[in-house]
């Protein structure tokens, strides 16, 4: 995450006397935080749960039921993976054919010319 004082620098004003209130200009901000605090949160349970099932697979003791659930978690935990990797690829890929560069910042004014 960017430094709250460099991303919300336009994002107060003075109004009515009182100063520093929150306008419509922090929603970028806010909202490029989210995006990337989610898929932080979604890349470390996805490793988690690999690792679980990792520990499910080599305490199933040949038990053919636990053995297929820890197949099953792993494989939701390295599909969930490939979508958080996708996911950025896709945008890159949008982005170098249609040429427009400026869809990888996030926020509403980064397009403008």
């Amino acid at each position: 995450m960017k430094d709250w004082n460099i991303i919300l620098g336009n994002c107060y004003q003075d109004v009515n006397g009182a100063k520093n209130v929150a306008t419509l200009n922090c929603i970028p901000a806010v909202f490029q935080n989210i995006v990337y605090a989610a898929f932080i949160f979604a890349g470390i349970a996805a490793l988690v749960f690999v690792i679980i099932s990792g520990i499910k697979f080599l305490t199933s003791g040949g038990d053919p039921k636990q053995v297929e659930g820890a197949r099953n978690t792993m494989t939701y935990a390295i599909i969930g993976l490939v979508v958080i990797l996708l996911s950025f690829a896709i945008l890159n890929f949008i982005s170098d054919i249609t040429g427009v560069q400026c869809i990888k910042i996030f926020g509403f004014g980064n397009c403008h010319q």
